[in-house]
C-alpha cells in the first residue's frame, strides 16, 4: 500500500532483491512471530544515525526529534492540514491584538515519576530552557515575555509582538514541555534526564544500549484513554542502510521512517503485499539538502564563487543518478510544500560551467596548468548513503570547473564540533528542517543573530546582512498574511542573491511499515509523533 497525497513523481526502477545480512536482535528483546493483541505486544523501529541526547528541548537533530517525541510531549498536535490539535494544552485562544495566548492545560496528566504536571512546568519549559537553550527557540519564542500561570491548569503567554509562527512550533518533538522539579537548580544542559527523560509522553524511558537499541515501557498513568496499545517500543540502532532493509524483510524491524533503506530499492517494498510505504509525516519538517558555505574561506567569501559553484552543479542529473527520482528540486530556502510562502521568481543557477568558469576567473582564480584552481573541504554527516554519493557527484562536477573537492563523511559528532562548534569547514551538507513555518525553520540559518558557537543547526556560514534580518524580523512578527508572505518572498529573492547557502533538493523521505501495523503516520509529524495508538492489526 502507497499513500501519496503530494504525488511525488518516483523514477524507479526495479532492482534486484537485496542479499540477506545479519542484523537481528536477540529474541529475549523482540517476540517476533507472536499474535499481538490490543495493548500488549513489543513493536521493533528503527531510528539513524543514533542519537546523540534523549531530549529534543536542546536539539533539533531529527534522530533526537524521533526518540524525543515518544516520552515527551508539547502543549498541541497537528492535523495534516497543519491545525493545531489538543495535546497537553485542551483549548487555547490568542487574543486580537495577538500580543496574548492563554491554554487551558489537561488536567490529571502525570510525570513518568508520578508528580503532577502543572502550568508551572510550561513556565519553566518554555521561559528558561526553549527560548534559552532550544536552537529554533531563539527566533520562535523571541516574542515571549512571560508566561503567567494564575492556576495549575492556566498558562498565559504574554508577547512583546504578535508572533504569528508560534502556534505551529508546539509539538512535543518541536517544543517539549520539562518538568520543572527535576530541572530547576540543576545544570539542564547536563542534567542526566537528558537521556532518561521523564516525560508525560505515552512511553516511559527503561534503557539505552548505545550502538545497538532504546527500549521504552508503556506509561500506565498515560492521559490517553485506551493509549498506549503497545506494551513497549524498541528503536533499534541500525546503521547500515541495506541491513535495515534486510532487517525489515526478515521482520526484525516493524517500521522504518526518514528514508530508511537505499533509495535504489523503495520500489520493491512498494510492490510487496507484506508492506505499507507512505511519503507522508514530513509536512512538519520539510527537511532540505542545501550546501552551506564558510564565508570565513578566502574563496568562499567572494560572491562570484558562490555562484560558479551554483551554476557547476547538475542538479537536475543529481535528482537521478543521487536521489534516484525521490527528490525535487529546490529553486531557493523554501520549498514547493509551503505553498503559503513559496516562489520561484528567485535569481535562478541552471548548470552553465562555461558560466562557472567565467565567474571563476573573475574573481581572480585562473586555472593552473592541471586544470585546479583551488580546493575546497566538505563535511557531512554519517547518516544513510545519500551524502556520500552526493559527495562524489559534487567532487566530478566542480573538478570540471578547477575546484578540487576533499570529502569527509564524519559521525555525528565530529560533524557537529567541526561544523558548529569549531567552523573548521568550507562547504557542509545536512538535512536541515524548514518545519512548517519558515520562521522556525529557515530564519536560524540566515539570520545573523542566530550565530552561536556551539550550537547545532543555526547560522554556521558566518552570514550577515542587515537586509536579511529586517526582512526576517519583520516577517517573524507581521500578524498580516499577505504582507508576511511578501516579506518571505523577499527573504527568499535575497537569499539566492547573497548565496551563503546553496539549494539541492528536496529529499521524498519514505516510511515503511509491515503490513499488520497500524497508526504508525497519523499526522504531519510522521514517526516523530509520541504513537499511543500505533499498535499491530
Amino acid at each position: 500500500m502507497i499513500k501519496t497525497p503530494t504525488n511525488p513523481t518516483f523514477a524507479m526502477s526495479r532492482r534486484g532483491l537485496l542479499m540477506a545480512s545479519g542484523a537481528g536482535l536477540a529474541a529475549s528483546l523482540l517476540p517476533f512471530g507472536t499474535a499481538h493483541a490490543q495493548g500488549t505486544g513489543t513493536l521493533a523501529m528503527c531510528v539513524t544515525p543514533e542519537p546523540n541526547a534523549m531530549c529534543a528541548a536542546f536539539n533539533t537533530a531529527s534522530p533526537v526529534a524521533v526518540v524525543s517525541g515518544k516520552m515527551l510531549e508539547g502543549l498541541l498536535s497537528y492535523d495534516f492540514d497543519i491545525q493545531p490539535m489538543p495535546a497537553l494544552a485542551t483549548a487555547w485562544e490568542v487574543a486580537e491584538d495577538g500580543l496574548s495566548i492563554t491554554f487551558t492545560l489537561r488536567e490529571g496528566v502525570k510525570w513518568h515519576d508520578g508528580e503532577p504536571f502543572t502550568s508551572a512546568d510550561v513556565q519553566y519549559s518554555i521561559m528558561e530552557i526553549l527560548k534559552q537553550h532550544h536552537p529554533r527557540g531563539r527566533s520562535t519564542l523571541a516574542s515571549v515575555t512571560a508566561v503567567e500561570t494564575p492556576d495549575d491548569h492556566t498558562a498565559i503567554f504574554r508577547l512583546s509582538q504578535p508572533a504569528p509562527a508560534l502556534m505551529y512550533a508546539l509539538a512535543g518533538w518541536e517544543s517539549p514541555m520539562l518538568p520543572k522539579h527535576v530541572y530547576e537548580g540543576t545544570d539542564v544542559l547536563q542534567n542526566p534526564a537528558n537521556n532518561a527523560p521523564v516525560g508525560t509522553g505515552p512511553f516511559v524511558f527503561q534503557s539505552w544500549e548505545r550502538g545497538s537499541h532504546i527500549i521504552m515501557g508503556a506509561n500506565p498513568d498515560y492521559w490517553g484513554e485506551g493509549e498506549p496499545k503497545l506494551e513497549r517500543l524498541v528503536i533499534r540502532i541500525i546503521t547500515d542502510p541495506s541491513a535495515r532493509a534486510a532487517a525489515l524483510d526478515a521482520g526484525e524491524l516493524h517500521l522504518a521512517g526518514d528514508g530508511p533503506i537505499p533509495v535504489n530499492q523503495v520500489q520493491r517494498f512498494m510492490d510487496s503485499p507484506d508492506f505499507q510505504v507512505d511519503t507522508r509525516g514530513t509536512e512538519m519538517n520539510n527537511s532540505l539538502d542545501m550546501i552551506h558555505t564558510n564565508m570565513r574561506n578566502e574563496h568562499l567569501a567572494k560572491l562570484e564563487v558562490r555562484q560558479a559553484l551554483m551554476y557547476a552543479m547538475n542538479r537536475a542529473q543529481m535528482l537521478d543518478v543521487v536521489y534516484y527520482g525521490l527528490a525535487e528540486m529546490l529553486t531557493g530556502p523554501i520549498p514547493e510544500t509551503l505553498p503559503a510562502f513559496y516562489t520561484d521568481d528567485v535569481p535562478s543557477y541552471d548548470y552553465d560551467p562555461d558560466r562557472a568558469n567565467q565567474l571563476l576567473d573573475e574573481a581572480g582564480y585562473p586555472a593552473g596548468e592541471d586544470g585546479m584552481r583551488f580546493s575546497l573541504r566538505l563535511i557531512a554527516p554519517a547518516v544513510g548513503d545519500t551524502y556520500e554519493r552526493m559527495g562524489q557527484f559534487l567532487k566530478q562536477n566542480f573538478r570540471a570547473v578547477g575546484i578540487d573537492l576533499d570529502l569527509n563523511i564524519a559521525d555525528i559528532p565530529t560533524f557537529i564540533r567541526s561544523v558548529f562548534g569549531d567552523y573548521d569547514y568550507d562547504l557542509t551538507m545536512y538535512p536541515g528542517s524548514v518545519t512548517a513555518d519558515p520562521t522556525i525553520g529557515s530564519q536560524r540559518f540566515w539570520w545573523s543573530e542566530a550565530v552561536s558557537p556551539g550550537t547545532p543547526f543555526v547560522n554556521s556560514t558566518g552570514y550577515a546582512s542587515e537586509e536579511m534580518d529586517a526582512v526576517l524580523e519583520a516577517a517573524a512578527v507581521e500578524p498580516d498574511t499577505e504582507v508576511r508572505r511578501q516579506l518571505f518572498v523577499e527573504f527568499q529573492q535575497i537569499a539566492m542573491t547573497d548565496l551563503p547557502i546553496l539549494p539541492i533538493a528536496r529529499p521524498i523521505y519514505v516510511t515503511i511499515a509491515a503490513a499488520n501495523v497500524e497508526n504508525f503516520l497519523t499526522g504531519p509529524e510522521g514517526i516523530r509523533a509520541p504513537y499511543g495508538s500505533l499498535a499491530f492489526t
